[in-house]
């Protein structure tokens, strides 16, 4: 079984990662981690603490000659902006952000000053998370199911779709400052960015997710939780400023009937090898059915409210008076959704290796790739 734990605060020493349940014989290459963190840092609105955060992967334990042993792989980020927070000497932090987790953390846990949550609420937490999400993109790279994302919107700028992904198409998402292929809308998202750091306010947004080469049959509909789609949707939803989950077109598929929304299914004869194929004209369902990978790309998007940490803060309390007031600021983004998208593209890898690992796992790269190559082979035959 593949999982993980993470640990660590914005400003502590470190983020740690502990993955457990990955096969022998997997070469991590630690520069495709330090990739997607860097990725991860970049993004048009980003704030001043990028700036000091280089992020880097160090791998603890779990490799040998840079292959995994089937041991648990400790992945470890350090904080530069430790030295700086430890050093120092803060007061008590009283007043909540609106939007944020401080209020109903503070409450929770009993807190009197408000750091002790915004330190592990922060998404800097996410830093981990794309470094553990990019070792299973990784593992599924070796079966040639890769992982795409871009941004759709910022505030109220919206980009045209892509309809075809390939590693070309991901180069150029790279080269854009909000990840945005839509080269007019990349230019009116960053103005609208531009315009809220003027206004001292923030924005959100909507970015997707494509993963191609996913074969038929991850994911379950026997039990609620084995519903790759319910993985899906909790693993997006559990990146900071995410508000909603869309699998497909489920958005606007609430607004039609049902013959101009499932997808058709068709088959094709394959002469030369005497077999047949099944496909589909369309994929408004984003590659689930059921619970169940159909074969198609999985496609998934994100919406993201704009961060509540804001420059011209709202209204709030102040736990220590008890009195009205306006809400600290703390140094923030002025919007996110760059960088969440590649956050959220590293988390969806992580769901699809986790459920094909369940349904071909085995304690060696080796051996998981002849259990794929047999039920390969095994769909021919259907």
């Amino acid at each position: 079984m593949l999982r993980f734990l993470d640990a660590g605060e914005s400003h502590g020493r470190c983020l740690i990662g502990i993955i457990e349940g990955l096969p022998a014989g997997l070469s991590i290459d630690e520069e495709k981690i330090n990739f997607n963190l860097k990725r991860r840092q970049g993004g048009y609105g980003r704030g001043e603490r990028m700036k000091i955060e280089q992020d880097q992967v160090e791998i603890l334990s779990g490799l040998r000659e840079g292959k995994t042993i089937g041991s648990p792989l400790i992945l470890m980020i350090k904080n530069k902006d430790w030295e700086n927070w430890s050093e120092k000497e803060y007061p008590p932090l009283t007043i909540p952000r609106p939007g944020h987790a401080d209020f109903a953390g503070a409450i929770k846990y009993g807190f009197k000053d408000l750091r002790k949550v915004l330190e592990r609420a922060s998404a800097r937490q996410t830093a981990m998370r794309v470094a553990i999400g990019s070792v299973a993109g990784i593992l599924l790279e070796e079966f040639n199911i890769n992982t795409y994302s871009d941004v759709l919107r910022i505030g109220p700028v919206k980009a045209h779709r892509i309809t075809s992904f390939n590693p070309e198409v991901k180069a150029e998402i790279n080269e854009s400052p909000v990840f945005c292929l839509d080269g007019i809308a990349s230019l009116g998202m960053c103005r609208e960015i531009d315009r809220a750091r003027e206004k001292g306010d923030t924005l959100g947004g909507i970015f997707e997710v494509i993963i191609s080469g996913v074969p038929i049959g991850l994911g379950s509909y026997v039990q609620w939780d084995r519903r790759l789609d319910a993985r899906l949707a909790s693993a997006l939803m559990s990146i900071p400023s995410v508000k909603a989950v869309e699998i497909g077109e489920g958005i606007e598929a609430s607004k039609k009937k049902g013959s101009a929304v499932h997808d058709e299914i068709f088959v094709q004869e394959e002469l030369k090898n005497n077999s047949s194929r099944y496909f589909r004209k369309s994929n408004r369902a984003g590659g689930l059915e059921g619970g169940v990978t159909n074969g198609e790309e999985v496609i998934i998007r994100a919406y993201l409210k704009p961060i509540p940490t804001l420059i011209n803060p709202l209204c709030s309390i102040d736990f220590a008076t008890k009195r009205e007031t306006k809400a600290t600021y703390q140094r923030s983004d002025i919007c996110v959704v760059p960088a969440a998208c590649v956050v959220g593209e590293e988390v969806a890898a992580w769901e699809i290796a986790t459920a094909f690992l369940e349904k071909f796992g085995g304690d060696s790269l080796v051996e998981i790739k002849e259990n794929y190559k047999n039920y390969r082979d095994r769909l021919q035959e259907l």
